[in-house]
């Protein structure tokens, strides 16, 4: 029962799990402006090394950021078109989600533990939020890891302001925000950078297992302010 992951809020990068949450193949790029180019190819070279026919495919699960408009748009809109004519459900996970997931696995934290990610928003500011370790399982790729829950957030501002604000205050900080602005929110050592779509599907996997039968996880983008490209104003016209 293969399960195919893809996120695109920062590079771009897919991969695909068994129904355990073990990872099959996976492919990134870090690339944050050739998106459309990129995605379609790199989910026929995950399934081609995998030796998986799309239509065994059981579900899609994507990132649902924070992220710019135009990138998190062509991930969320693969994954619907793919989902949608392979005839399977499309379950949507934060990615922010899954670098605090990724940061309890990897540094080993406990339960109660706290995280803050931040990733960048560009404009020099950051996409942030604020979780707390619930539990810890097997790492990954054996199993669905840690799980966490949302304390604060998800937001947008600039690293000075969340650092004033003492949002990381007591907390592990990652991500690539936190690297680009590590005078305010210093990153821990080996922390991840980008989300990784197996560990997308990995929570997806744990939450479904969680849920009533038929349950589909909301994959609405979370854009968090407006996007760059806007139309343009109408143009007032000259008496004649």
């Amino acid at each position: 029962m293969p399960v195919l992951a893809l996120d695109t809020s920062s590079s771009v990068a897919v991969a695909l799990t068994d129904a355990a949450g073990r990872t099959l193949a996976a492919r990134s790029a870090p690339e944050q402006r050739h998106h459309a180019e990129l995605l379609a190819p790199m989910i026929d070279a995950v399934l081609t090394e995998a030796g998986v026919d799309r239509t065994r495919v059981t579900a899609v699960v994507a990132g649902t950021g924070p992220a710019p408009y135009t990138g998190l748009r062509v991930g969320l809109v693969t994954a619907r078109t793919l989902a949608l004519a392979l005839g399977i459900p499309v379950h949507g996970v934060s990615s922010l989600d899954a670098l605090a997931a990724e940061a309890a696995d990897r540094l080993g934290l406990a339960a109660g533990d706290e995280v803050l990610v931040a990733t960048d928003a560009r404009r020099r500011e950051v996409y942030w939020a604020r979780y707390r370790v619930t539990a810890t399982g097997p790492a990954a790729p054996e199993g669905p890891g840690a799980l966490v829950e949302l304390v604060a957030g998800p937001s947008v501002g600039s690293a000075a302001s969340v650092a004033a604000e003492g949002r990381a205050d007591g907390a592990v900080v990652v991500g690539r925000g936190a690297q680009q602005y590590a005078a305010e929110l210093p990153p821990a050592a080996d922390g991840p950078s980008d989300p990784d779509p197996a560990v997308l599907a990995r929570l997806a996997l744990a939450r479904l297992a969680a849920a009533p039968a038929g349950t589909l996880l909301p994959s609405e983008p979370l854009y968090l302010r407006r996007p760059d490209a806007v139309p343009p104003a109408e143009r007032k016209r000259a008496l004649a």
